[in-house]
């Protein structure tokens, strides 16, 4: 299975949206700072996941996560609830 995994900065109110076949070590690698992306912004917390049966469409997901202002915006404020099945 493939997860899409939303994190955010505790610190620093920020979003950081990925994909990975294993969250809890993904979140792992974040908070001890082997992602250069999000090093300077840890630590982080999970806020929202989602599951998907191959990696194409996770990553399709992802990409829409990452495009969609108010998406962003709601997972940001914690109102965010996804209404559509996933893979």
């Amino acid at each position: 299975m493939y997860y899409v995994y939303v994190l955010k900065s505790v610190p620093y109110n920020r979003l950081y949206i990925g994909v990975s076949e294993n969250i809890e070590r993904r979140l792992q690698e974040h908070n001890a700072g082997r992602t250069i992306s999000t090093k300077p912004f840890a630590p982080f917390i999970l806020i929202y996941s989602e599951e998907y049966k191959n990696k194409s469409d996770a990553l399709r997901r992802e990409r829409q996560i990452k495009n969609s202002g108010k998406i962003r915006k709601e997972l940001k404020e914690g109102i965010y609830t996804a209404s559509s099945s996933n893979g």
